[in-house]
């Protein structure tokens, strides 16, 4: 049975992966992007099995337009797949406001903008499949990213909650958390802060850290593709789905870390319910 899909940032990235991973088996998909003309080449090769629409993900009046066209044209939206947004790269000291306000209206309220869009027409169906774009920094968090895990903490907080909520109509929801790919999120996609020389030897070390790294944990990007067509065809998706090796790697050691942190200051936390009488 045919899926219907809306994927926002689909002309590059994960975004373009996954479209094309749906469109080579019959799917339909909506596909968005800033720039229409960036989607030719889908339209051009999978023809009547795309809709091409145009959309800034921070103009919210856009995003309930599209919504509505895409159901209209496709007939129903099945899968939702929230994956606009970009990097921004800089200490948390080095960040502008602009630039940290700018990282949350893209990667959050952008993904706001979408979802709360397309919920009325999901509930009214009884069905379908929000997906989130987070990433491994929305679990856990490296220096000089900062507002890039702020925007992706929100979204992991925000969804967690949709999750419970909307359970009864049907609605699943999952959060994909990918380690790092071979596409441009770190290249022509990126923003970067205005560097502070303080923090250099900081900056170096990360970068030495980087270099280290085995090619093995950079994924291909293509294979993603049967991975989320997987996800969505599951009767019981997860609410969190890593992708690639990194993730498995570093995110369960960050985990029993803090776990080990709560533990070894429980005394004070109990402590910390009622005045002592002594």
């Amino acid at each position: 049975m045919t899926k219907t899909w809306l994927i926002t940032g689909a002309n590059r990235g994960l975004g373009r992966v996954f479209a094309t991973a749906a469109l080579k088996r019959g799917d339909k998909v909506a596909a968005t992007s800033r720039t229409l003309s960036a989607l030719d080449d889908l339209v051009a090769d999978y023809g009547d099995l795309v809709v091409p629409l145009q959309l800034d993900v921070t103009d919210r009046s856009a995003c309930f337009a599209v919504v509505q066209e895409a159901a209209a044209r496709l007939g129903r939206i099945d899968i939702v797949v929230n994956n606009a947004g970009y990097g921004l790269f800089g200490m948390v000291e080095e960040i502008s406001e602009q630039q940290m306000r700018d990282q949350m209206e893209v990667n959050f309220f952008g993904l706001v903008n979408m979802t709360q869009a397309v919920l009325p027409l999901l509930r009214g169906q009884a069905s379908g499949h929000i997906i989130q774009i987070s990433t491994i920094g929305g679990v856990m968090a490296f220096p000089g990213l900062g507002a890039y895990h702020a925007s992706k903490w929100a979204v992991e907080g925000l969804t967690d909650a949709l999750a419970q909520e909307v359970a009864g109509f049907g609605i699943k929801v999952s959060l994909v958390e990918p380690g790092p790919y071979m596409t441009d999120w770190a290249g022509n996609s990126a923003s970067h802060a205005t560097q502070i020389a303080a923090y250099d030897d900081l900056r170096n070390a990360v970068r030495h850290g980087q270099s280290q790294m085995p090619p093995a944990v950079f994924g291909e990007p293509e294979a993603t593709g049967p991975a989320i067509l997987k996800l969505v065809d599951a009767d019981n998706p997860p609410l969190r789905f890593f992708l690639g090796l990194l993730p498995t790697m570093l995110v369960p050691d960050a985990y029993q870390a803090r776990l080990a942190s709560w533990e070894e200051w429980k005394d004070v936390s109990v402590a910390a319910t009622k005045i002592s009488q002594d």
